[in-house]
């Protein structure tokens, strides 16, 4: 067509084709100006449905007027060719300009911000684009941004009822038909499920995380492998493939990238919102790095590999790290990874450039153990993160009495490669070992290898090992703390005995008498108790706790879960989001966060942004840990709080058939089917949970999961006997010891 005249268009050349028409550059002659001009292709402009989906396009940019979307001039018939010219927009397309490993953050947010202008826009006016990708983007010789191509755009507005036109034209949109550009479409669209705003926030995902890392969050051979892939699959975050990225941007994508559509952001201007805070508090590229200088020196420790014959030695290969985490960690002028974090590169074939990198920390200290008898070897390297080199190394060839000094030895040559100053108390503290004796420590190991699994079997294990450490060396403060945990966890988790709680109370106040320094022996304490419902001076623990390790994450996560009990709802929620910052990759605090702004009466869409983050973290612990019952229940509460009954009442299953006995279980069990309107299920598993006891009854009295079922005569007549019980149950108060330091 170049060189003909269309109407008073002369066509000049050509700028490219899209999905239904071929776009020019012509000649106004009129107006003496240049002009794009689509044509509607002849194959398209013979078909009925293909026509109205042409000018459905140039009625919804018609109607759009913003700086980032091209405007729209005129809409035109000449002898049968249906054209429509459009303002010309000289520069290039955003698939031709992305870097090969993305841009860096700023220059991403030049493009986002405005490409989410025009979206707000568009979508004000009820119009979703349904097409978007780089090459629907231009970016100008002028410097904007602008959004191009609403040939498949889609009006949405629930609020008006269509016209029989629009009632037509929706019929052509939700018969299954499958529109768009596969790589960005969303979930509900590359199925041909209906669509609205929201499907454009998960293809903004897409683009967004394009930009950043230069690649697709969405990979596949062939169409099939791709529309799989993005049904399906959890894309890698952009912080692990690129370092410079903050890590809040990872959680800014993931958000759009949701594939329920109720999980993502709900309107194009909460996304944008988000956007310009980046922008506002300077975290570009260059700002994370100076963000990152400023933050001082910074470490990961990780599991230590078993080299031993027997491969036997698991329990004291995480020991030995989680205990230098803890050393280190009461150094304020050190950033330390949480245990958590570093463990789950365990046995991962990943360079430690970068691990470092995905955990935000400058050095990684990586070792071995190789113990045969009362023979030890330790190997332990700080490895500079930003170039690989060893900053230090140094192999221990030593007997097991000796491991302490090894651990002295390696936290000071730690300090002194990271130039790190000590202060007196912070020097005292790292001198300070919980025991010399060697036997007891290798019982306490194997404690807290057992306490972490979780599990009532589990914890009885770990049980009979603190009280192995204990026997061996009775002045073993951090041995009364296990036990006292222990016994703490069973109670609130599986057994609520008497005897439990009995048992929490003497271990804590015995740890305490032993050491009243000892942060985590205040936070057992404060736990102890909780059980026994003595919330003033549980809370006074607590705070003591805080202050001694600012760092300490049980001591925020109890004391949230004793003012809840309480129905300080409000300070609950602040302290569930504190517990959170100090283990950003903990999934409990966030999940119980959820209640507490429930009881608070916080806004639904607040309560639905804590659950997506609390499910985003329980998502990546059943990545490497599938059978964590506790993450499955807590996990299939926040879903069926999202609306994802199917997978909510499939996670809670998964719990049920891993722990078919456990109380705990069928109480959160409860909690699902009552959030999914199964009263008579709900309540039949909350009966066969035995209810509550003692604290737990004060929480199922406050647990908005139940609020279904407050009026059901079974459930009325369940707590009542659960009041009784408790009643009954009351005995003579526990009595505390002469000697209980730092209670008062």
């Amino acid at each position: 067509m170049i060189g003909q005249t269309l109407s008073h268009y002369r066509i000049l050349s050509k700028l490219g084709e899209g999905g239904m028409g071929t776009v020019y550059v012509a000649e106004d002659e009129r107006l003496g100006r240049e002009v794009a001009l689509k044509v509607l292709s002849d194959e398209w402009s013979s078909d009925p449905e293909h026509l109205r989906r042409f000018q459905r396009e140039a009625r919804a940019v018609a109607a759009l007027d913003h700086p980032n979307i091209v405007t729209i001039f005129s809409v035109e018939e000449v002898d049968g060719v249906r054209f429509f010219t459009m303002g010309l927009v000289k520069g290039e397309t955003l698939d031709k300009s992305i870097p090969p490993d993305g841009y860096e953050l700023d220059e991403m947010l030049d493009i986002a911000i405005p490409m989410t202008d025009a979206l707000s826009a568009a979508h004000a006016r009820g119009i979703t684009h349904r097409d978007l990708k780089p090459s629907n983007v231009m970016l100008t010789e002028d410097g904007w941004v602008k959004l191009l191509d609403f040939g498949l755009a889609k009006l949405y507005d629930q609020d008006v009822e269509p016209t029989s036109e629009e009632a037509e034209t929706e019929a052509i949109t939700r018969a299954g038909v499958v529109l768009g550009t596969v790589p960005y479409m969303s979930p509900e669209q590359v199925q041909g499920l209906p669509v609205d705003h929201r499907s454009d926030i998960f293809s903004l995902g897409v683009i967004f995380y394009e930009l950043l890392t230069g690649e697709r969050p969405f990979r596949g051979e062939s169409s099939a492998a791709l529309v799989s892939s993005i049904l399906r699959d959890t894309p890698r975050e952009v912080t692990r493939i690129k370092a410079s990225i903050p890590a809040r941007v990872s959680g800014i994508l993931a958000r759009c990238l949701e594939k329920d559509v109720r999980s993502r952001f709900q309107s194009v201007d909460e996304l944008r919102e988000e956007l310009t805070k980046l922008r506002q508090t300077g975290s570009g590229a260059r700002a994370a790095a100076e963000e990152e200088e400023e933050s001082g020196p910074s470490i990961a420790v990780l599991p230590f590999a078993d080299m031993s014959p027997d491969k036997d030695q698991d329990y004291f290969c995480e020991g030995i790290a989680e205990e230098l985490i803890n050393g280190l960690g009461a150094i304020q002028g050190l950033r330390v990874a949480s245990r958590t974090s570093s463990f789950q590169y365990k046995g991962e074939a990943l360079d430690v450039r970068e691990i470092g990198k995905n955990l935000g920390v400058k050095t990684i200290l990586e070792g071995s153990v190789r113990k045969a008898g009362n023979f030890l070897r330790i190997t332990a390297q700080l490895v500079n993160v930003a170039d690989g080199y060893r900053l230090w190394s140094e192999r221990f060839d030593r007997e097991m009495k000796d491991v302490f000094a090894i651990q002295d030895e390696i936290t000071e040559s730690i300090v002194n490669a990271l130039e790190v100053t000590l202060s007196p108390k912070e020097r005292r503290a790292l001198q300070n070992v919980a025991t010399r004796n060697a036997e007891a420590y290798d019982f306490y190991l194997r404690g807290r290898k057992f306490f972490y699994q979780r599990s009532a079997r589990a914890m009885q294990f770990a049980l009979q090992m603190f009280d192995k450490a204990i026997e061996t060396d009775p002045n073993y403060a951090l041995a009364y703390c296990g036990k006292a945990d222990c016994c703490s966890t069973l109670y609130l988790h599986n057994e609520a005995t008497e005897e439990n709680r009995r048992l929490a109370d003497e271990a804590s106040a015995k740890a305490l008498e032993l050491d009243p320094d000892l942060a985590e022996a205040h936070a057992s304490r404060g736990l102890a108790l909780l059980l026994g419902e003595d919330y003033e001076r549980a809370e006074a623990e607590f705070e003591t706790a805080i202050r001694l390790n600012p760092k300490l994450f049980e001591a925020y996560y109890f004391y949230a879960r004793a003012c809840y009990t309480q129905g300080k709802f409000a300070k609950s929620a602040q302290l569930f989001e504190k517990a959170s910052e100090v283990r950003p990759e903990d999934y409990q605090a966030l999940l119980l966060l959820r209640q507490a702004l429930i009881g608070m009466g916080t806004p639904p869409e607040q309560v639905s942004e804590a659950s997506v983050r609390a499910l985003r973290n329980v998502e990546r612990h059943l990545e490497l840990h599938p059978d964590d019952v506790r993450a499955l229940y807590l996990g299939a509460n926040a879903l069926i709080y999202l609306g994802n009954r199917e997978k909510a009442i499939n996670w809670a299953g998964r719990a049920l058939l891993l722990e078919p006995d456990d109380p705990n279980v069928a109480y959160n069990v409860a909690c699902v089917y009552s959030q999914a309107g199964e009263v008579e299920k709900a309540i039949d598993h909350l009966e066969r949970a035995g209810g509550p006891q003692g604290a737990n009854l004060a929480w199922i009295e406050r647990d908005s999961d139940f609020d279904p079922l407050r009026d059901h005569p079974r459930f009325q007549a369940l707590l009542e006997r659960l009041r009784e019980a408790e009643r009954e149950a009351e005995a003579v108060p526990i009595a505390e010891p002469e000697q209980d330091s730092g209670t008062e």
